[in-house]
């Protein structure tokens, strides 16, 4: 199907979804369906809801945001569920405006796009319909034509609570086009747009000279004072503010703190009251989510001003820190690679892992405990199994600092700077390398780094390449070694049986002669020695691998290569120390001969074919590797 042939269908489909018919008829339908009349609040919590919802160990994820947001469950989980879901019902906290505070980059601006994005899709669904009086600018609801003093009957009779009055222009139409009729006014379906201003408004701060409040509120028609003779008839008005159009669904202020205060005051009966002042009017009804975005130092600011304690009091403050956890800063800088003109250059593997560990790092605070140092606090929060410590240890450690993730490098400046090296480089391959000498070298040119910082970053980067070089020589050893998990299962295998004999004082057989022999101590020393395990230590060692295996095989599960930490650690340290030398003599020498080229050539193609290298990324790695190993 071509893009045209898709228009159409688009189209199609957008015209059944139209209706339209009389209060009477909507009555009807709101009998069938009563979700069709909730409030602004409802449906946003509701969109969130039904796009589905995962519970995990560290709390609620919802999928709603899945795709746009990375490492931030806890913040979102906390602003649906201490912010939307109460509004939702109804309770006091729909009557305060959302701020969300949180440094620069941080998903700030892309939360409040999601949630406009969600509502354009959610009004053209069953369960997100939206129905308003036809021919209002402002998208009334149908319910504001029931008189007051009917609405107590109607909850009876619907269940449904009404709030909110009828605007001075549909008072009007109603008198004038209807005779009074409510039955006989026209309801249409409406569906939310912020490019035809239909249930999203945006409003940016700009000169406080030139900016008008009718940008809120609409204003005047002077054209028509002739034709209707006064101001203050409804006609005459034009409902075209930025609180008009937004009234059913939500409101975005960027930077609103920055607002003058003639703009601020209006939102005041708006959150409190549900109304607002425009022109020669009663107050005007309206029915939307207010939310914002600032960064701490301007919500500082203005929460210091005595001025702003009336609006401050109107607020939720909603923190939205930085992410905390490497492998979701990994997805981060992929989506915005996948989004740019470089997504057809070859990143080679771990590249965005390394620059990420840089990120957090310079995000994480220096931990209160001393068993702790930031590279286990960083593998802790990115819910790798660190030796020695539980899920409690890691929810200790966010405890101890409320402010964590507000302060650090931004993923914009990590991206620039893989950008830079991209185009620098002028080639279709990157490495790790490449990466952390260019964000070393956008240190100097960054505005807000100072001496001290940037001395503190040196010292991340410098742990960055560390961790790189582990992972470049494991890589390189899980190349050499032909079917590495094989030869790796083989060992630990080995070594369990000799385990189990030792701390069971019996004897192993002998695969070959069936002859009884004694557990090997050579080979456990030589596995225990990667990990600094020490002779004194060994026998707590291995009594600690017998039980982990007792308790697996109580719960019925299996004891695997990955069940121990510190043991997978050793296991892979010995099958490197046995390869060393090959691999060593393998990579530094410049001129090999037939057996080892053939031996550089087998592991180039199995870096390509199993772990995702280009033939350029996988000789510089081999390269790197043998210069680490000759060190």
């Amino acid at each position: 199907m071509g893009i045209l042939d898709k228009i159409a269908r688009f189209r199609e489909e957008e015209e059944k979804l139209k209706w339209e018919g009389t209060f009477a008829d909507y009555l009807e339908l709101l009998k069938e369906k009563p979700w069709i009349a909730q409030s602004a609040h409802s449906r946003i919590y509701n969109m969130i809801k039904d796009a589905g919802v995962e519970e995990t160990e560290s709390g609620k994820k919802y999928r709603f945001f899945s795709h746009e947001l990375f490492g931030l469950e806890e913040a979102l989980e906390r602003l649906v569920e201490e912010y939307f879901h109460p509004a939702a019902k109804k309770l006091d906290v729909r009557k305060r405006i959302l701020l969300l505070m949180g440094p620069v980059s941080g998903g700030k601006s892309t939360l409040v796009t999601l949630l406009k994005r969600g509502l354009e899709q959610y009004t053209r669904t069953e369960r997100g319909a939206v129905f308003a009086i036809k021919g209002c600018p402002m998208h009334e609801d149908p319910l504001h034509l029931i008189p007051p003093h009917l609405r107590e009957d109607f909850y009876q009779e619907y269940g449904i609570r009404i709030e909110g009055n009828l605007s001075p222009l549909n008072m009007m139409r109603l008198e004038e086009e209807y005779n009074g009729r409510i039955e006989d006014v026209l309801v249409e379906r409406i569906f939310f747009s912020e490019d035809r201003r239909v249930g999203i408004g945006t409003f940016s701060p700009s000169d406080p000279k030139s900016q008008d409040i009718a940008d809120l509120t609409g204003s005047i028609d002077f054209s028509t004072i002739a034709q209707y003779g006064s101001e203050s008839d409804p006609r005459a008005y034009r409902f075209d503010g930025e609180l008009n159009k937004a009234n059913r669904g939500m409101m975005e202020f960027q930077e609103m703190l920055k607002l003058d205060e003639k703009f601020l005051w209006h939102l005041l009966s708006l959150t409190q009251e549900g109304n607002f002042k425009a022109g020669r009017f009663a107050l005007i009804s309206a029915d939307e989510l207010i939310v914002a975005h600032t960064n701490e130092t301007e919500y500082r600011s203005f929460i210091s001003n005595k001025k702003n304690e009336a609006l401050h009091s109107r607020i939720i403050v909603m923190p939205i820190p930085y992410n905390l956890k490497v492998s979701e800063e990994e997805k981060i800088y992929e989506k915005m690679i996948r989004e740019s003109d470089v997504a057809d250059v070859h990143i080679a593997p771990h590249t965005l892992k390394i620059a990420a560990m840089f990120t957090i790092l310079t995000r994480l605070k220096e931990p209160k405990r001393g068993d702790v140092d930031l590279i286990k606090k960083m593998r802790l929060y990115d819910g790798q199994i660190v030796e020695g410590f539980s899920q409690m240890d890691v929810e200790e450690l966010k405890k101890e600092y409320s402010d964590e993730g507000m302060s650090g490098i931004d993923p914009r400046y990590v991206i620039n700077r893989i950008s830079s090296t991209i185009i620098r480089k002028g080639v279709n391959s990157i490495n790790a390398l490449d990466v952390l000498r260019s964000l070393k070298d956008g240190l100097d040119q960054h505005p807000s780094i100072t001496d001290e910082l940037k001395e503190k970053y040196l010292n991340f980067i410098s742990l960055a390449r560390k961790e790189y070089d582990e992972i470049a020589k494991k890589e390189v050893q899980k190349a050499f070694v032909y079917s590495y998990e094989e030869s790796a299962k083989t060992l630990m295998d080995n070594y369990l049986d000799n385990v189990e004999a030792y701390c069971n004082k019996s004897k192993l057989r002998d695969p070959l002669t069936g002859e009884e022999i004694n557990p090997d101590e050579k080979l456990m020393r030589s596995i225990e020695e990667q990990i600094g395990i020490s002779e004194n230590a060994k026998k707590a060692f291995r009594e600690e691998i017998l039980i982990r295996i007792s308790a697996y095989a109580r719960k019925g599960k299996r004891f695997d290569y990955n069940s121990h930490g510190r043991l997978r650690e050793a296991i892979q340290k010995k099958l490197f120390a046995d390869l060393k030398d090959v691999v060593k003599i393998t990579t530094s020498t410049k001129t090999p001969d037939e057996q080892q080229l053939k031996k550089i050539n087998e592991v180039v193609a199995r870096l390509i074919d199993e772990y995702g290298y280009n033939s350029t990324s996988a000789n510089e790695l081999l390269r790197y590797v043998g210069s680490l190993l000759n060190r």
